[in-house]
């Protein structure tokens, strides 16, 4: 089972407790759920008991497995991996090599990609970007047009909103927030 999710783009034909989706042709696992309206492109795959449902798309060599939701349109592409409890909705954006799992959320126009992860129970909504090798984990929240990226972290129950930026190898930790204009850079560390 494991060799053919990791080979899903070297299938000609979809083996047993398999399919291929009619719109895009992608492997989909039988216990998967990928609605018809939703598009899985013929290298990407969605398996383990994942959804990918309404307008969503998957491609590219992206993959959506174990418990891991696509909805509405969000879009996940290059190789992107969404698993786990970890949801993704609205008009997002995961791509690139981002990963997001755990009990991630992401809604709205938001965008992960490069190296990016999110995992934990972390949300991001609005606007905002998570990029480069950034990571935002635990319970932390990202919202409004914040972006996040370089080396930096944001977790704990920290809050980065508004149009504020952490970047660099910039920490952002505990119950702190970063908001509107603020600007969190190099290797600096925002506690409280």
């Amino acid at each position: 089972m494991k060799q053919v999710k990791t080979n899903l783009t070297r299938l000609s034909s979809a083996p047993p407790g398999w399919h291929r989706h009619p719109n895009g042709g992608g492997l989909v696992e039988d216990t998967a759920t990928v609605d018809d309206t939703a598009f899985v492109g013929p290298d990407a795959g969605v398996y383990g008991r994942a959804r990918v449902l309404d307008h969503a798309e998957v491609y590219g060599r992206a993959r959506v497995y174990g418990l891991g939701i696509v909805s509405i349109g969000a879009r996940i592409y290059g190789s992107a991996q969404v698993f786990d409890e970890a949801w993704v909705s609205g008009e997002a954006r995961v791509y690139g090599e981002a990963r997001v799992y755990g009990g991630a959320v992401i809604h709205g126009s938001s965008r992960t990609y490069g190296d990016a992860s999110m995992y934990g129970d972390v949300s991001m909504y609005g606007d905002a970007r998570v990029c480069g090798s950034a990571r935002a984990h635990e319970e932390a929240q990202i919202c409004g047009h914040a972006k996040v990226h370089g080396s930096a972290e944001v977790y704990g129950s920290a809050e980065v909103y508004g149009s504020a930026e952490v970047s660099g190898e910039a920490r952002v930790r505990g119950s702190a927030r970063v908001c509107g204009e603020d600007k969190v850079r190099g290797k600096e560390i925002v506690r409280r």
